[in-house]
This record gives C-alpha cells, sequence and structure tokens, in this order.
C-alpha cells in the first residue's frame, strides 16, 4: 500500500492510457508496476543519450564513442524492460530488476564521469537520481551494497579521469572532485535511507489501521460475552437469507432458543456464573450445529438460530440433538456443577412474508414450549398468516413423544 501510493503520480497515468497499454504494459497490477518503472528508466537513459550527443559536441567527445556508450546504456535497460513484461524474471528474487539496473546505470555513468571532460560535474544529479530508484524496493542491506558498489566505482572514475586529462589536474582538484562524488553517493544513499524508514513507519500504521478496522468490524458483529453474531448483523444476513430465498426458493427456517429458568442460575450463582453458563452454553449448540447454520444471541438467556437448505424434519431433529446435548452439559460453579435446560421454537420462512413475521412465528412456538413444560422443541405449523395467535404448534418433549396438537396459552 505504501509502495502504490508513492508511485501513484507515475503509475496511475499509465493506467489512464489507451486500451493499447494493457498490451504495452501487461494486465496485472504488479507486472504494469514492474514494467513502468523499468520503462521509466530507460526512458530517462534515452534522454541522458541525448544529452551526451550534446555535450560531445562541445567537449570534443568522438561521436563513435557517444553511439557505443548509448547502445549500451539504453540497450541495457531496455533488454531490462522486456525481461520484466514478458514475465522471464518473475521466477528470480528480484522480478523488477531495479538492483541490476541500477548497477547497470551506475556503471554507465562512471563512464560517462570519466569522458565528460569539463562537464563531468553533471553527471553528479544523474547519479543521485540513480540512487533515488532504490527507494521502490529495495532493502537497507542492498542500499549500502549500492553505496559500496558506487563509492568505489566513482572514485576510480575520478582518479581514471584526472589520469586522462591533459594537463594532469593539481591534487587538491581530484581530491575536491573525490569528495563531492562520495558526499553525493552518501547524500543520496541517506535519502534513500530515510525515505525507506517512512515508506517502513507508513507501511506498519497500515498494517496496524487494517488490523483495528478488522476488529472494530469484528466488534460491530459480534456479541462480546459469547463471541457470537449479534442482533444487529444477524437481523441484516436474515434480510439478506430471505430475498435468497424469495428468488431461488431455497428453504429458510428461523428457530429461537432461550435457556429454561435462567434467571433463577443468575439468582443463585450470580451473574459471573451465568456468564460463564451463556458462554458454554453458545460453545454446546455452535459445535451441534452445522457450519453454514448462523447462531446468534438476540439477548439475555435468548439465542436465535438461522437454518437454511434444510427441511423442517431435519431441522427439528437438529434441534432435538442440541436440546439434549444441553441437558447434559455440566454448567461449573463454585460449589460444583448444575445443569439447565433449553426450549426451542422453529418456525419456516414462508414467500411473501417477513423476516420479522416469521421470527415471531418462532417466537409463538417457544412460548408455547415454555408454557406446555419447557425442555422441549415446538414447530410452528406451515399455517396462512391470518391465522391467529392460538394457533395450534406441534410440540416435541424430554420424552420424545410424537408431535401433538398443543394450544398455546
Amino acid at each position: 500500500m505504501a509502495r502504490r501510493s508513492i508511485l501513484q503520480g507515475i503509475v496511475v497515468p499509465l493506467h489512464r492510457l489507451p486500451n493499447w497499454s494493457a498490451w504495452l504494459l501487461g494486465d496485472d497490477e504488479k507486472l504494469r508496476l514492474r514494467t513502468s518503472m523499468a520503462a521509466l528508466a530507460t526512458g530517462m537513459m534515452t534522454c541522458y543519450t541525448l544529452f551526451m550527443y550534446v555535450l560531445a559536441e562541445a567537449n570534443g567527445i568522438p561521436a563513435s564513442f557517444v553511439h557505443w556508450w548509448g547502445a549500451l546504456s539504453v540497450g541495457g535497460l531496455l533488454a531490462a524492460t522486456v525481461a520484466v513484461r514478458t514475465g522471464l524474471s518473475a521466477r528470480l528474487g528480484d522480478p523488477s530488476l531495479t538492483l541490476l539496473q541500477m548497477k547497470w546505470a551506475l556503471t554507465c555513468n562512471a563512464v560517462a564521469y570519466v569522458v565528460g571532460g569539463p562537464s563531468r560535474a553533471l553527471v553528479l544529479p544523474v547519479l543521485v537520481i540513480i540512487l533515488m530508484f532504490g527507494i521502490f524496493g529495495r532493502s537497507r542491506r542492498q542500499m549500502i551494497y549500492l553505496m559500496a558498489y558506487s563509492m568505489v566505482l566513482y572514485s576510480a572514475a575520478v582518479v581514471l579521469a584526472a589520469h586522462m586529462q591533459q594537463p594532469p589536474p593539481g591534487r587538491a582538484v581530484v581530491l575536491a572532485h573525490l569528495t563531492i562524488v562520495l558526499a553525493s553517493v552518501l547524500a543520496g544513499t541517506l535519502m534513500c535511507l530515510q525515505v525507506q524508514r517512512i515508506r517502513g513507519r507508513l507501511r506498519q500504521q497500515n498494517i496496524d489501521l487494517q488490523a483495528a478496522l478488522a476488529q472494530n468490524r469484528e466488534l460491530a458483529i459480534r456479541d462480546m460475552l459469547t463471541g457470537l453474531l449479534n442482533r444487529r448483523h444477524l437481523t441484516d444476513l436474515m434480510h439478506l437469507e430471505a430475498r435468497r430465498s424469495q428468488r431461488s426458493g431455497r428453504t429458510l427456517l428461523l428457530a429461537q432458543l432461550d435457556i429454561d429458568h435462567f434467571k433463577r442460575v443468575n439468582d443463585t450463582y450470580g451473574h459471573a456464573v451465568g456468564d460463564r453458563a451463556l458462554q458454554r452454553f453458545a460453545q454446546a449448540v455452535r459445535a451441534s450445529v452445522r457450519e453454514c447454520d448462523v447462531l446468534a444471541r438476540w439477548g439475555g438467556e435468548e439465542f436465535v438460530l438461522m437454518l437454511t437448505d434444510t427441511t423442517v424434519e431435519k431441522a427439528t431433529d437438529l434441534l432435538e440433538r442440541v436440546r439434549q446435548g444441553v441437558a447434559g452439559l455440566d454448567m461449573p460453579h463454585p460449589g460444583g456443577v448444575f445443569r439447565v435446560t433449553m426450549s426451542a421454537g422453529l418456525a419456516q420462512h414462508r414467500a411473501g412474508d417477513g423476516v420479522e413475521r416469521t421470527l415471531e412465528r418462532a417466537d409463538q412456538a417457544l412460548y408455547t414450549a415454555k408454557a406446555s413444560g419447557r425442555n422441549r422443541v415446538v414447530v410452528a405449523p406451515p399455517a396462512s398468516a391470518s391465522e391467529p395467535r392460538s394457533a395450534c404448534f406441534l410440540q416435541r418433549s424430554e420424552q420424545g413423544t410424537a408431535p401433538q396438537a398443543e394450544p398455546v396459552r
């Protein structure tokens, strides 16, 4: 992300080129970035070569030398650009070939310093520009290596240029040239390292920000106590699933789960034990249902389970297994363990009904389970939406009795 933001001013305009830019730079974003930077270096070296022709005429440098120098300088970077664009460098440790291109450009620039004559001082800004390319993805170790390579290379270039110059310059002049060259290399490297440190901090800040955002998103959809989805997020999911069910005909069932006599737990053992009991209950239910089923804490000791792609019979069997598992679950407290039971109401979503209506029917079934003695699963019948609240419900008790009609009281 940090690298992308730094290069945005270069890469984005290239992305806005006509369709042929995809053929020229590639379709993959990383490939476009690498190819763009390699092409930029090649273009700058081409301009540098044209500048060398001007210097050659002013300083008496043979044109044939500039021909060969330009061909090697531009040709080397152009070959690297082609290797990057065609993917030949993709398997290398440095797929962008930045380190290789920098060493090639530094070497060609050092040669230009040797033959530049009185205008060789103009080579130094180019030296710093080349080192600036180290900002883009080079490690601290690589930058120190490039600094050492440049210092040795340009020290040799200063000495060789002094040896070739007629009449030879004084020792003080050579020392001054050497000092300026080494200072330029050192300054360019330190600037790169400083920018890299800033980029590193920005990258870490971005990682921390993304982690914080992910945590905030998780907190926004999770119940803090049980770790289940919260009521607001499940409501959104239920509306989404209801629309899918309307389009595709997939079955959607909602179940209301409630821990029986949970207030007694809090009153007898305290709220801390009650909180642990809610956590154990949530873990037990989550472990008993399918991966695709969605369980959420609705409020207090009430939970809602959303089931899809199943039948009422299979959903009822699943809830019965959950009920039996909860009934056999030991809930610890300071003096030992206790057990709780669970009541559940199940309703199948009907075309044309809202999610709220389906939840209401499931809640009515749960009310029937509570009124009928608790510790049982009750299924709301697939009756018409106009059916009054005193409708009959099918119940399955802890004894596993056959479904029977039971009015709501």
